[in-house]
């Protein structure tokens, strides 16, 4: 999501289903374990407790204070859940990864096309066309509430999780742990999204020892963290939870949190420019005016719906630089992830889905 526009992707190959994640064990008719304040728990995480890399950790006894304190948690159900949790150095080695620090190559090399590979290829947009067949609906009526259409959400879904193939393997919570107990420099941050996703377990009855996305704590089909999932995430199927690993909540999610970023309903994304302008300043936080632009050698290839003000985008397509107006629904799409690349992937992916889908059988019964 948005607030991990730096990290490194961490995924598994899981099978798209419309229900949270079923326990580890496999039991699915059993009696629920719970404690007033404290949350539902599958059978299997109730009775002795193993004890964890967290059972005697000063910040964690801290932290069960403060959900003590402020949400009224059970103390001794909320300690022992959180006794069970583990330290992953992994997590903390993705987390100290820094973007290269090499000087960008003197001219261009083929980032773009390389990046784009990785998403646009024949098969993903085939998946991404059965996704949208299957939830077209969905992607109806979220279009109808929201104001966003269905190729920004399957492109955000296809370029986060392969519309629901890659949605991690990490137990959310030993992640959290992890970043809010053994990494000083961002516990702060992540304290907070541990908060919030044990809060979010108690209100949705999900045993937060069940729930599995990224290394850092991301969730379900849109990679929602748990902040975002307060702020933006949706019951969109109606059934009186909200549930990010369902398909129909995730878009519906997605298209809210589009809408609440300034989503601009049925205006364009970007335009390719004419002309090359290897002197200004490229990247989705520039802001020309399109006169500037113009004098410095660029003209639109297609209408710019009336705006007088672009970003220019500048992508490298190894021969040389392919330039675009960035318009401010590209910026949009940078909120979910601080990245041209990430943006034009998302928009252009779910643009090939959307063509393909139209094209075959997306409007037939099957």
């Amino acid at each position: 999501m948005r607030y991990l526009a730096a990290l490194l992707p961490i995924v598994v190959l899981l099978s798209a289903c419309s229900s949270k994640p079923k326990p580890s064990n496999d039991v699915t008719e059993t009696t629920p374990q719970t404690a007033k304040g404290g949350f539902l728990l599958d059978p299997s995480h109730s009775g002795q407790v193993q004890m964890g890399d967290f059972a005697y950790d000063p910040a964690m006894n801290r932290f069960v204070d403060k959900m003590v304190s402020e949400h009224g948690f059970d103390r001794q159900q909320l300690h022992d859940v959180l006794a069970q949790t583990k330290r992953l150095d992994y997590v903390l080695k993705l987390m100290d990864r820094q973007a290269p620090t090499t000087r960008p190559p003197a001219g261009p090399n083929g980032a773009w096309l390389r990046y784009r590979g990785k998403f646009i290829t024949p098969d993903n947009v085939q998946n991404g066309v059965v996704f949208w067949n299957q939830y077209q609906d969905a992607l109806q009526r979220a279009q109808q509430v929201y104001g966003v259409p269905p190729e920004i959400i399957v492109g955000i879904i296809g370029v986060e999780t392969r519309w629901g193939r890659v949605m991690g393997k990490t137990r959310i919570i030993d992640a959290l742990a992890t970043l809010s107990f053994a990494y000083p420099r961002r516990a702060e941050y992540f304290s907070g999204e541990l908060e919030t996703f044990l809060l979010m377990a108690r209100e949705e009855g999900d045993d937060p020892l069940n729930l599995k996305g990224s290394f850092a704590g991301a969730m379900g089909y849109g990679q929602f963290m748990p902040s975002s999932f307060k702020s933006y995430a949706v019951d969109f199927n109606g059934d009186g939870h909200i549930n990010l690993w369902d398909p129909e909540d995730a878009i519906g999610s997605v298209a809210n949190y589009f809408k609440a970023h300034g989503w601009q309903s049925g205006k364009k994304v970007a335009v390719p420019a004419n002309g090359q302008a290897p002197t200004l300043e490229n990247g989705f936080k520039t802001n020309y005016s399109i006169t500037a632009l113009a004098e410095a050698g660029l003209s639109p290839q297609s209408s710019l719906d009336g705006y007088q003000q672009a970003s220019l985008l500048r992508l490298d397509m190894g021969t040389g630089y392919q330039y675009w107006y960035g318009l401010p629904n590209f910026y949009t799409i940078t909120r979910y992830n601080h990245s041209t690349h990430y943006a034009m992937a998302v928009w252009q992916l779910g643009e090939a889905v959307g063509q393909a889908a139209r094209q075959g059988s997306v409007f037939q019964s099957n």
